[in-house]
This record gives C-alpha cells, sequence and structure tokens, in this order.
C-alpha cells in the first residue's frame, strides 16, 4: 500500500510554476472571491486585540501561507490598523505557516518582490516562516495576537480512505467513506481550534475563510469536479492511467456546516479559552460565469476554471500516479486533464456554487 500523502494546507500548491503564471492567476483570482467580507473582519480584529507593549512585538500567524499570494491583501490591511494603534517603531512580527514541504523559496519572493507585500508598506514589519502543520502546535503559548486563514482548513490531514465513485467524497454514494472523511474533518477542525487557543494570546483573534457546505449540504462547484471525474474515466478507458491509479485519485477537501463549526465549542460555547465572535455562511460570486456574462466567451470560461484546478486541486490527483507527485508522467497527466476539463467546460458552461465560511475566534482571557 502506497503511504498516505502529507497534503498541503492551502489549495494552492502548484510549485513548478512562477507566481505571476497565467495559472496561478487566474486560481488567485477565483479565490478573491469573498475575500473583501474576510479582509473586512480581519481589520475589525485588529482594532479589537490587546497589544503588547514594545519593544515586545505584535505577532500576526498566517496559517497555511503556500507562496503568500493569498496573504498579501489582508495581512498589509491588517498591519496598516495595527501600526494605526501603537508607535511608528513598534515591531510587528509575521510568521507564515505551512506545511514542511512547502515552497518557502517562492513565499519569500512574493513577500520580497510583490508590490502588495506588507513589507513594502510598513519598514517595521518582519517576516519569518516556520515549516508545521497547523494541526500541530506551531508557536509558543500566548504569543499570537492576529491571525488569519484562508482556504486553508477545508483541507483534511490525512486521507482516510480510497473513494470508487467520484474524486470528491461529497458527491460519492459510499456512505462508510463519507462517515469516514466527516469524521477525519471533524479531529482536524478540533485540533486546528485546540492549537490555535494555546497560541492566541488574551484578547487575541483569528479570522478563518474556508469552505462550507450550501442549502442541500454539499460544497459546490459540482460542474467542475463532474468534469474531472470524467476526464479520468477517459484517460483511464484509454490506457492512460491504471485501474488502481484512478481509485487513488481524490481531492481530499470536506466542506464544513455551521453545526461542524460549532461542534468543539459545545455545549459551553467556549473552547480552549476561544468563543466563536462571528459566523456567517455565504455563496461568493463565481467571477468566471460573471465575465462569461459579458464576452460570451465560452472558451475563455471553460479555460479560467480548468486553470484554477490544475492550481488548486490537480496536484492532489497527480499523487494518486504510482510514482506520486514526482511521477515521471505528472506533468502531461496534468496537462492532459486541464486542457479536457476546459473543453467539457467550455462545450457545456453553467455557473458554479461557491459556497464559503467566515469565522472570527476570540481568546477571552487576563
Amino acid at each position: 500500500m502506497r503511504p498516505e500523502p502529507r497534503l498541503p494546507e492551502s489549495s494552492i500548491v502548484v510549485r513548478p510554476e512562477p507566481p505571476d503564471s497565467a495559472t496561478y492567476t487566474q486560481s488567485s483570482r477565483l479565490q478573491a472571491a469573498g475575500l473583501a467580507r474576510a479582509i473586512a473582519l480581519f481589520e475589525r480584529a485588529a482594532e479589537a486585540v490587546r497589544l503588547p507593549a514594545a519593544p515586545q512585538p505584535i505577532v500576526v500567524a498566517d496559517y497555511g501561507a503556500a507562496n503568500g499570494h493569498n496573504s498579501l491583501k489582508p495581512l498589509s490591511a491588517g498591519i496598516a490598523v495595527l501600526r494605526r494603534r501603537t508607535r511608528h517603531d513598534h515591531a510587528i512580527l509575521v510568521t507564515h505557516t505551512d506545511v514542511p514541504d512547502n515552497d518557502f523559496t517562492a513565499l519569500f519572493k512574493t513577500l520580497a518582490d510583490d508590490p502588495d507585500s506588507y513589507l513594502h508598506t510598513d519598514a517595521k514589519s518582519f517576516a519569518s516562516a516556520i515549516g508545521r502543520s497547523f494541526y500541530g502546535q506551531i508557536v509558543p503559548s500566548n504569543t499570537v495576537n492576529l491571525g488569519w486563514t484562508s482556504w486553508a482548513t477545508q483541507w483534511v490531514s490525512r486521507i482516510p480512505c480510497e473513494l470508487h465513485d467520484h474524486v470528491h467524497v461529497a458527491y460519492s454514494g459510499d456512505d462508510a467513506a463519507r462517515a469516514a472523511y466527516a469524521h477525519q474533518a471533524a479531529l482536524d477542525w478540533h485540533d486546528f481550534v485546540a492549537f490555535r487557543g494555546r497560541e492566541l494570546a488574551p484578547e487575541g483573534r483569528l479570522v478563518v475563510l474556508t469552505l462550507a457546505v450550501d442549502e442541500d449540504g454539499t460544497p459546490g462547484f459540482r460542474p467542475l469536479l463532474d468534469a474531472i471525474v470524467a476526464t479520468l474515466a477517459d484517460q483511464a478507458r484509454d490506457g492512460l492511467l491504471s485501474d488502481d491509479e484512478l481509485r487513488r485519485m481524490a481531492i481530499p477537501t470536506f466542506a464544513r456546516g455551521e453545526k461542524d463549526f460549532r461542534a468543539p465549542f459545545a455545549p459551553s460555547g467556549r473552547f480552549e479559552g476561544l468563543t466563536i465572535e462571528h459566523l456567517e455562511m455565504f455563496n461568493a460570486e463565481d467571477r468566471f460565469w460573471a465575465r462569461l456574462q459579458t464576452d460570451d466567451d465560452a472558451e475563455a470560461f471553460g479555460a479560467q476554471w480548468a486553470a484554477f484546478a490544475r492550481a488548486a486541486l490537480f496536484p492532489a490527483l497527480a499523487g494518486g500516479l504510482d510514482g506520486g507527485a514526482g511521477d515521471p508522467r505528472a506533468a502531461e497527466f496534468v496537462e492532459r486533464l486541464e486542457a479536457a476539463v476546459a473543453g467539457r467546460l467550455a462545450g457545456a458552461p453553467e455557473p458554479m456554487r461557491i459556497p464559503l465560511a467566515s469565522v472570527v475566534l476570540v481568546k477571552r482571557g487576563r
């Protein structure tokens, strides 16, 4: 049996392509959906957190940073608020975290080169990075004043079982698999919240933007996921994938409902010193569909969604190849998959449902 892969803590996991590639651009453009609401919450959190006295630095944590692009605007906005509340020379230490095999070189290049980086707008902000999963404790207890994470906590820490009829458990007919994923996701959210409760300083706050379930209890994205399933089946039929490889391919994310988010806090509403200050479920705009309504370019619509899937989802699927993500066929597999998915979506375009949740956790204490 192949070992279970170590999963990313951000859905932007493509490493070979530079940050300004077309693929990354399309992916991050979609992931900006819902970001304005979350940034507003982050700014309000920055207004409310208790600040340490200088020379102790103000600590900001970015959980599931990947290459940093999805964090730049929120972190810069939050740091601008913090700076208005304190002296111009009070140091702000930003700690970016992700799993050990994250591309931290790309992260530091983003921070150094991107004009939106807080390093260009605040002279007394300092960047650091830690390669450790956020399903455990990452930094010392009671040190983080303000935390941020987006599009990351939906990834389960381990694949609990194989899926035999779909790439996503939400659309699988296997009740046992659905239960296994739900159990793993519950453990992961419990651990994520518990360790953030230890790390946050008193009156510290954490803003979470993550996938949620729709009114029907599913995570949306159905046309995209079905296009991926159909394309993989074609590749298996054509002999490009073995049956074992096809069976191993899965997108190991789990979208939570309100009850799932609140579970660790039941029944008292408090857990590891944390309470939920804000919880909102909403559907983000499909920006690619909105563009299609104005330019009537179905091919562009298909290409944009396929580019998003290539950056956010295909690396997880490539992990199912016999040689894993390092399989010599991986590059060709991704190219073929992107082209075919783009063609399917262009041929029958329909809007994607993008259910999201924003959560603000606050640590009450002395």
